[in-house]
């Protein structure tokens, strides 16, 4: 059962508990339930990490009710990392997998967002919606424009992806100026079923309920998707432009703006 929300907190992680627990979050998810692996996850401490972490923000949803010491209190997160960061830092973690070329002409404030989960005790409640409003609350204090990164689809098997990833192709590719693109050697073309054999219902059923978040939101993906052998997926790079969000999700961000001046 999913607690009472009045328990939660949702802030940005502030200790070094808080981090070792959102990295033995994502080690539960990303490893042990979708079978993903990487150079710097500790199998031993059970902790999924790479080398961004020490320079992105982790925006945390924290069960007040559990035990930190045991670190089990985070149970969702969000790793965040803004252009100003990226660009001391060298890349966004995008970059190993998409030409972010386009984003960076643009000269408007990223926001690249990554290796957001949930706890599966915590899943189909408010969790998600939680961490969306805190993350609306970071985007209004940081002038971000445009949020971006990768989603994924377990498993690496094209073909049994080929209607959400073509339903993507044809109804939500990037307009040119924010179309980055799947690095050559990995770039799988999405454009696998023709536009007029799609069923649209089909398509939503397969689509991870986080993709069809963002899509709901206004957002677009990418030119060609990334299959990545190593975590075990088929990413896409959602883009999201906040001048472009619908008028309801424009009012939502507007109104939590006038509710914080």
């Amino acid at each position: 059962m999913i607690p009472d929300t009045s328990l939660f907190q949702v802030r940005l992680a502030r200790c070094e508990a808080d981090r070792l627990a959102a990295q033995r979050l994502r080690y539960r998810v990303f490893v042990e339930e979708l079978g993903g692996d990487g150079p710097l996850v500790d199998h031993a401490g059970r902790f999924e990490r790479d080398e961004f972490d020490p320079v992105d923000d982790h925006l945390i949803l924290v069960d007040t009710t559990c035990d930190a010491a045991a670190l089990d209190h985070v149970v969702g997160v969000y790793r965040l990392l803004r252009s100003d960061r990226a660009a001391a830092f060298g890349r966004f973690y995008c970059d190993s997998e998409y030409d972010l070329g386009p984003l960076r002409a643009t000269g408007r404030r990223l926001l690249e967002l990554g290796r957001s989960c949930v706890d599966a005790r915590y899943r189909g409640g408010t969790a998600m919606f939680l961490l969306w409003n805190a993350l609306a609350d970071y985007v209004l204090e940081h002038g971000i424009e445009v949020l971006f990164g990768v989603a994924s689809f377990h498993g690496t098997d094209v073909g049994a992806l080929e209607l959400p990833l073509s339903w993507l192709h044809h109804h939500h590719l990037a307009p040119q100026p924010l179309r980055v693109r799947a690095l050559a050697g990995h770039y799988q073309r999405m454009d696998l079923i023709p536009a007029a054999a799609l069923d649209r219902r089909a398509a939503m059923v397969a689509m991870p309920a986080l993709i069809k978040a963002y899509l709901r939101l206004g957002g677009f993906v990418g030119d060609g998707a990334y299959v990545d052998h190593a975590f075990n997926t088929t990413d896409v790079c959602l883009l999201m432009d906040t001048a472009a969000m619908s008028e309801r999700h424009k009012g939502f961000y507007t109104r939590k703006h006038e509710m914080r001046s």
